[in-house]
């Protein structure tokens, strides 16, 4: 079968008026991998707003790509104004999918939504695809008289060793080689990821999953020997959602992948981290690791339930800069609850921490779909979403960089986290002018 792999485009805006290229489509790209191998014959498309529209006609299965809420909107179009044949097998998935299955059925109209994993779903449908017995197959929703209907889940493996490499060979160089995005240097890089989900349950956070699924070291080095034979790459960014978590295997990954010669650059929780786990980092070639710090309020940690305490994020820096890894801070402003005082703890900590600090992201909250805040919307006292009278259809309200909205709380509380980020920012500003992601100012949107 031909089949065709539609995802968003995104850009990283975090960084003031430069629009640089996330990494790639991991999801189309493991699914177009597993197809593959199984013998059929993929193609992958990306839209954006804009360029939604395309000719989709002589492909027999067409699966639509929601990364994001952020991108619903635009995968939304490309669904409506996109030519297909007229009997191909209409597919939808990812994160937004897997937290609103029935909702994108309903919206989207497709003939079946994915849940979960997707790479033998993706198998099962093609196989019962043009007879339509989605009925027979694990993970998916679709319409059954013209209700919605989930199957039963599909087994989540913590092995996924068994997946075959992404199909990078789909898409062009340019968008899997970058060279100014590993930790501040121009090393030739790609993303890569091996591991899958989180187990920790942050607020703010839209995770899909909480159990986590691990590749091997061996797999890892596979990978990154491709990687360097296909594209000379002499780095790489792991992007899982939190990549250290399990000292055997993270331990597993170093220890196979420290003779080949790559700088790197890894997420992670600052409470997962010890000497012994930084040094193996280290020698394996980490260059800086990304802590999520969010804020250096405990009051605000405890509302986003991120089960750390600002003196675990102190030394958890200390003991990454003394095993000779440079450190990023992840800060999230404006959760529920942010005020002035607040913003200050946040300033005072990053005052004390910022000559070992070599980089910073400030993010302002945005309650994005799928989190705890944005299903409890009487609890934070939300407002503009679209779960509120006054929405306007817009999903790229849910983008989470530059978004300066009026979220949540009164006219006061809004007014008091305005002013508690603009003396954050300008903090960021002075320790770090040229290696923030924060624009000195951002319009305020009400």
């Amino acid at each position: 079968m031909r089949i065709a792999l539609v995802y968003p485009e995104v850009y990283d805006l975090a960084r003031f008026r430069e629009s640089r290229k996330e990494f790639p489509p991991f999801g189309p790209l493991y699914l177009a991998a597993s197809a593959e191998q199984a013998g059929h014959e993929v193609a992958i498309f990306k839209v954006s707003p804009g360029y939604e529209t395309l000719d989709l006609r002589g492909f027999d299965a067409i699966g639509y790509s929601l990364s994001s809420s952020a991108t619903y909107g635009v995968i939304k179009r490309a669904r409506q104004t996109s030519q297909h044949s007229p009997d191909a097998l209409i597919m939808a998935g990812g994160v937004h999918a897997n937290f609103y299955p029935e909702q994108t059925l309903l919206d989207l109209r497709p003939h079946v939504v994915g849940v979960g994993e997707g790479e033998q779903t993706i198998l099962d449908l093609l196989e019962e695809g043009r007879s339509r017995r989605f009925e027979r197959v694990a993970g998916i929703c679709y319409l059954r008289d013209g209700n919605p209907v989930q199957t039963a889940a599909r087994i989540v493996k913590r092995d996924i060793d068994h997946l075959p490499l992404p199909a990078r060979h789909l898409l062009p160089a340019d968008d899997l080689v970058m060279t100014d995005r590993l930790a501040g240097t121009d090393v030739d890089m790609a993303h890569t990821m091996f591991s899958r989900g989180c187990p920790y349950a942050c607020r703010f956070c839209a995770v899909a999953k909480s159990v986590i699924q691990y590749r091997s070291g061996l797999s890892a080095r596979l990978e990154l020997q491709q990687l360097k034979t296909d594209y000379g790459i002499g780095g790489f960014a792991i992007v899982d959602d939190n990549f250290i978590i399990n000292r055997h295997k993270v331990l597993d990954v170093c220890n196979s992948i420290a003779d080949l010669d790559l700088k790197w650059s890894a997420l992670s929780r600052v409470n997962t981290v010890n000497p012994e786990l930084l040094n193996a980092l280290r020698r394996a070639g980490c260059i800086e690791l990304k802590f999520g710090m969010e804020s250096g309020s405990p009051r605000i940690l405890k509302a986003m339930r991120k089960n750390i305490r600002p003196e675990q994020i102190s030394a958890a820096v200390h003991a990454a800069k003394s095993a000779g890894i440079n450190v990023k801070l992840f800060l999230v402003h404006g959760f529920p609850g942010e005020d002035v005082q607040s913003s200050r703890e946040t300033i005072s900590l990053l005052r004390q921490l910022a000559p070992m600090i070599d980089r910073a992201s400030l993010f302002r909250f945005v309650p994005l779909p799928g989190t705890y805040v944005y299903d409890h919307p009487e609890e934070f006292a939300l407002r503009g979403t679209d779960r509120n009278g006054d929405w306007d259809g817009d999903w790229s309200r849910y983008h989470i960089h530059h978004n300066a909205r009026h979220w949540w709380g009164s006219d006061h509380d809004f007014r008091q986290v305005q002013r508690g980020y603009d003396e954050l920012a300008a903090v960021v500003h002075e320790f770090w002018p040229d290696r923030h992601d924060t624009p000195r100012a951002l319009p305020t949107v009400a």
